[in-house]
């Protein structure tokens, strides 16, 4: 299928692409990729440099005519989310990622696709391999890290790139120019607990609750998506209640930034509760798959009988957890009083962990306000705290304030009026982009980030269409063709 990726239009961008895909690349183990990209820098002959991070800087001059025009520097981040389908073997450390074609559509077979944000890089290197394109001096761009703490826009120093504007390229709707972005802290909460013996006379079951939607935690946390850990923690907290459900494990959702697809118990019921638990159970499940019909359709929550664990948690602390993940807040806090219809805040309960005596519940707050994240934040502490959990703050990074006198945003509002005959839509976005931490390294540069239409990104239903990339690709060089002058 790999053939099939690699000869549609346009060429040189979809044959980065594939090569970028072959490469290993999830977040923190960028080892390969960097290498990958030093190596394609080296081999045409620009100048090609690492920093102490990581982030690979590739430098082409003007074309001929444009050495009057601002320099610019073009942005993508080379890691990518690693999320895979339960029954789908794969190893993201080892393997490169298995695309195919579907329709308007490129896919991947049972794992996240890498769109989000290989589109970008493979745009940015074939720029740096063209003869043809017009532009004006380039700086490329390849931060790391970028999806799980942003570290390697954190780790940019100030002046090593000397560029006047900077052309972000993560974002996922093709008819919008994107000027600020939300900033996030990761919230997480631990605590130890004792276990005990299980009980005499259970019956032992297996809760699994599968076939959601996921996707982006920042850019649809306003989709009304359902969150298995909170899903799961409802019919825990029924169960518990009503028949004195014991907890042995409990593993839900993934990484931060994606919204938790499946989560899975270990859990006891004593046997004289047995008929009646599993009643109500299955009258909550129908509740359940009926709140949210519209939006969960593909919602699976299962209850199998399973051997019986040696150990269960420790009474109160499963009580006060429950309570806990039930009041912390999941979702959409606040809307944005300024801008219409965008996400201030929220949070996401991406992954609980409960085993072998320890629980970990792992949430990321977003919000363009800063004071307003700290604030959900603190919310989100509280509820922790009040079950003995201890709650730390790491990865705080700042929002990017919008700029909407930029002469580069000019330049993006006039071009896409001249090619696609109708004005594109300016907007801030729930999501992370980096260059509100690059701005504070760089605080004179202007920055604007768009891209290609994207779907399911950090799922394993990410896509990307076929068509918008190459809307995404004219768009991208009528910019550089029409970049300011000095």
């Amino acid at each position: 299928m790999s053939t099939e990726i690699r000869n549609l239009d346009p060429k040189a961008l979809w044959e980065n692409f594939a090569d970028l895909n072959a490469v290993p690349r999830p977040s923190k183990k960028e080892e390969k990729v960097i290498d990958f990209m030093m190596d394609f820098g080296k081999k045409l002959n620009l100048e090609t440099l690492k920093d102490e991070v990581g982030n690979v800087i590739i430098k082409k001059p003007a074309t001929k005519g444009m050495e009057n025009c601002k320099t610019v520097v073009l942005q993508s981040h080379l890691d990518m989310v690693h999320q895979k389908n339960n029954d789908t073997i794969f190893d993201f450390d080892t393997e490169g990622i298995k695309m195919r074609i579907d329709g308007d559509w490129v896919k991947a077979e049972g794992t996240t696709l890498g769109a989000d944000n290989g589109i970008g890089v493979a745009a940015i290197m074939a720029i740096l391999q063209s003869t043809d394109i017009a532009h004006p001096a380039i700086e490329a761009l390849f931060t790391i890290d970028e999806e799980t703490g942003m570290t390697g826009a954190i780790g940019l120093k100030g002046g090593l790139l000397k560029g006047d504007i900077l052309l972000n390229l993560d974002t996922e709707e093709d008819d919008e120019i994107d000027i600020g972005c939300a900033g996030g802290v990761d919230v997480t909460a631990y605590r130890e607990y004792d276990e005990e013996q299980t009980p005499d006379n259970v019956t032992s079951y297996k809760i699994t609750v599968k076939g959601l939607q996921g996707g982006h935690s920042g850019m649809d946390i306003h989709k009304g998506f359902g969150n298995a850990n909170k899903i799961m923690n409802r019919l825990l907290f029924d169960g518990f209640e009503n028949f004195g459900l014991r907890i042995a494990e409990l593993n839900g959702g993934g990484l931060r930034n994606a919204i938790p697809r499946e989560s899975v118990a270990t859990i006891v019921v004593d046997k004289v509760q047995n008929e009646a638990f599993q009643f109500e159970f299955q009258q909550l499940v129908k509740t359940i798959q009926h709140e949210l019909a519209v939006t969960e359709p593909q919602l699976v929550i299962t209850l199998e009988n399973i051997a019986t664990p040696e150990r269960v948690m420790e009474l109160g602390v499963q009580e006060g957890i429950l309570r806990s993940i039930y009041t912390a807040h999941n979702g959409v806090y606040a809307m944005s009083r300024t801008i219409e219809d965008l996400v201030e805040t929220s949070n996401n309960i991406a992954r609980v962990i409960i085993k072998d005596g320890e629980i970990k519940v792992l949430c990321l707050t977003r919000s363009s306000v800063e004071s307003a994240k700290f604030d959900l934040a603190n919310a989100l502490r509280s509820a922790f705290e009040l079950s003995g959990c201890e709650v730390t703050f790491t990865g705080s990074y700042p929002g990017w304030e919008p700029n909407v006198n930029a002469s580069i945003l000019k330049v993006l509002k006039e071009q896409y009026e001249i090619l696609f005959g109708e004005k594109p839509n300016v907007v801030a976005c729930h999501a992370g982009l980096e260059c509100g931490i690059l701005g504070q390294n760089y605080p004179e540069m202007e920055m604007i980030s768009f891209g290609p239409t994207i779907r399911g990104a950090h799922s394993p239903d990410e896509k990307v269409s076929i068509s918008s990339v190459q809307k995404f690709w004219k768009y991208l060089l009528e910019i550089l063709k029409n970049t300011p002058q000095k």
